[in-house]
């Protein structure tokens, strides 16, 4: 009576799998196909699956119309800048809310506070940033564009809840054996903290190089402004939106992102899984 209910729940879960992976595959196979079409092949109807002809032109393009490395190289900057400006405050601050001998009741009243900066819609400050960042004289300048996106309140409210989740024997052995903070935080707190850690990194990493908005505003020339803004260069042509160099532009800049997860993908599954096995 139980084999029924097991193999339809099993079906289902096989079901639901395929419906995800379609709805992220299919897209993502269309704008592959679709950066070796010809521009007629594109807007062909009905549309087809396979490239007739297949063309490399869209890629030619890309790095002839546009400089397209100096906005590869700008992303990385901006990207790997961020990245580990809000990983070592993000860490530093979770750190100090859970660990430090300030009285909890502030360091409670603190998180308030950084879970109520998440509430705020990064649009609503756009204006305000806009005004004082162009006042200072950043305008198409890194640290335009850098420092108003270095806030780490999710990173703290992410570490935060993690760190708290760790047994406290073994801070309290480390503080014992006279370690102090920064050698607590290096050689106990964050050996035992590599998943929620990658995951950090993965999801700041991601957020910051698909950054649009506030780049956008911040910078109008090729030797400041990321990727993002130099595939808009490639959209209009005669009136009509170039699809297969803004496809060919896609696959590539997802390439980098592409080849950090591969990287980080087995020490944060070594992570998950280290508590698995006991001995």
């Amino acid at each position: 009576m139980t084999t029924e209910p097991s193999t339809l729940r099993k079906v289902i879960g096989y079901l639901a799998m395929v419906l995800v992976l379609a709805v992220v595959l299919v897209p993502l196979a269309w704008i592959l196909v679709a950066s070796f079409k010809t521009q007629s092949d594109i807007y062909h109807v009905p549309a087809t699956w396979f490239p007739n002809p297949i063309t490399g032109d869209n890629y030619q393009t890309l790095f002839t119309q546009i400089p397209f490395l100096k906005y590869l190289r700008n992303s990385i900057i901006i990207a790997g800048t961020l990245t580990l400006i809000k990983v070592v405050l993000g860490v530093m601050s979770a750190y100090a809310l859970v660990f430090s001998e300030v009285p909890r009741r502030l360091r409670n009243i603190l998180f308030l506070v950084i879970v109520a900066a998440l509430l705020v819609p990064n649009q609503i400050t756009v204006i305000s940033n806009y005004a004082l960042v162009a006042q200072m004289g950043w305008r198409n300048t890194f640290v335009g564009i850098i420092v108003p996106l270095a806030g780490v309140a999710f990173g703290t409210f992410l570490m935060r809840n993690h760190f708290l989740s760790l047994p406290t024997e073994v801070i309290e052995a480390a503080r014992m054996d006279n370690a102090g903070p920064l050698r607590t935080l290096f050689r106990v707190v964050l050996p035992m903290s590599w998943p929620t850690l990658v995951a950090f990194v993965l999801i700041t990493l991601v957020n910051e190089w698909n950054e649009y908005l506030w780049p956008f505003l911040m910078s109008d020339q090729a030797a400041t402004a990321p990727l993002p803004i130099g595939l808009t260069l490639l959209q209009n042509n005669d009136g009509q939106s170039n699809w297969g160099p803004v496809m060919a532009g896609t696959i590539v800049t997802m390439l980098p992102i592409l080849i950090v997860f591969l990287i980080l993908q087995r020490p944060m599954i070594k992570g998950l899984t280290s508590g698995a096995v006991k001995g």
